[in-house]
């Protein structure tokens, strides 16, 4: 494709299927950021002859600078370099598959830098939607979504005419704990809540589908993305994800689109849209399926969920709020410092200890996404 391209997250479930695509396309890879595994970040820098590799913590810089010692990579790190990666004037895209409020800066110096960014990381858009979609009319840079879910009602709408769109419907696997109730799941454990039945993905989005708070995550990015209202936005639980999401149009008819869930197909989609062709995955027989069912939602169950939505209606700091507390709890809970119910009711709780306030500049993120996480440790006693 001789479509250069820079991947933040490299080592992560995105990164790494991201690199079959790009392997299977030929693109040249110029460089790759990962948080701390310094031993597959070596193993991918020497694989696609980087030219840049940037590892986010600090403390393992030397462990990768003497790994790549006898090349001639520059060796980058932390914050600084992530956006030195996501500025760089080689760049065709940036593909940010980063987890959490870190992603949010690097999205913006790639925007600001004029470079297209295929976007898999949701806070970026989450806690600072209009600040990303307002900068990108701006400098006329195109965000390609990596989610399946946004990617498939970015598929549905070309062709046709977007001011006609009635609404999305955002199809949901529900998680491990689907049709389980509040007290079935106070005793849930860390290995229950990471076990998903039909995505393999990292433990913080994996825990995140299991909360719900996944599926809110992507209510919030669809409103940006599309420029929706928060009613235009339909969740529908979905277990066998096949239908990876649909829209309606103001005729009624729905346009959806299928595949087997795999990450690859919306990862190649971003990266070669408008063209389509053959990908590193298997084709979809729904006849293997049998059948494909549909119901609502637990809201009440899944608090995360309807906190999330909760958020996107008040606007302002609220969904940076309830992201960075979300952020917070899940990472107490995967380091046994809470229970799993315990996640959606400091989530939740987050929306009525604040004011209203606009987000008018990455420092207004900053400082919500302080407030948020320092109140959710005082909140447990931390």
């Amino acid at each position: 494709m001789n479509k250069k391209i820079s991947i933040l997250g490299s080592t992560g479930s995105i990164g790494t299927q991201s690199l079959e695509v790009c392997e299977k396309h030929d693109f040249d890879v110029i460089a790759l950021a990962a948080y701390g595994n310094t031993e597959l970040l070596e193993k991918q820098a020497r694989k696609f002859n980087i030219l840049y590799a940037c590892i986010y913590d600090d403390k393992k810089y030397n462990d990768l600078k003497q790994r790549l010692s006898d090349t001639d990579i520059k060796i980058l790190c932390g914050m600084d370099g992530l956006c030195e990666i996501s500025s760089l004037g080689e760049n065709d895209i940036v593909l940010n598959s980063v987890v959490g409020m870190v992603g949010l800066l690097p999205t913006l110096t790639a925007i600001n830098s004029g470079k297209d960014v295929a976007l898999a990381n949701k806070e970026t858009l989450v806690a600072g939607g209009q600040l990303v979609m307002n900068l990108a009319k701006e400098k006329n840079v195109k965000i390609y979504p990596i989610d399946s879910e946004h990617s498939a009602v970015f598929q549905c709408l070309q062709g046709n005419k977007r001011q006609q769109l009635r609404k999305m419907i955002l199809t949901a696997s529900g998680g491990p704990f689907f049709g389980k109730t509040y007290e079935e799941l106070k005793n849930v454990t860390k290995a229950q809540a990471l076990k998903h039945p039909n995505w393999e993905m990292g433990s913080k989005i994996t825990i995140d589908s299991a909360t719900l708070m996944n599926k809110g995550l992507e209510f919030i990015e669809a409103k940006w993305l599309f420029d929706l209202k928060p009613e235009q936005i339909e969740i529908v639980v979905h277990r066998q994800s096949v239908v990876h999401s649909a829209v309606e149009y103001n005729d009624y008819s729905v346009i959806a689109q299928m595949g087997v869930p795999d990450m690859k197909i919306p990862i190649q989609y971003a990266l070669l849209y408008p063209d389509r062709l053959e990908c590193p995955t298997k084709p979809l027989s729904l006849t293997d399926y049998g059948q494909l069912t549909f119901e609502k939602p637990d809201f009440e169950t899944f608090k995360c969920l309807k906190s999330a939505i909760e958020a996107i209606k008040r606007g302002g700091i609220y969904p940076c709020l309830v992201n960075s507390a979300n952020e917070e709890s899940v990472k107490l809970f995967l380091n046994d410092r809470i229970k799993f119910i315990d996640i959606g009711e400091i989530v939740s709780s987050v929306l009525d200890e604040f004011e209203y306030s606009d987000i008018k500049s990455y420092d207004d993120v900053v400082n919500a996404d302080k407030m948020a996480r320092e109140y959710v440790l005082k909140k447990v006693n931390l």
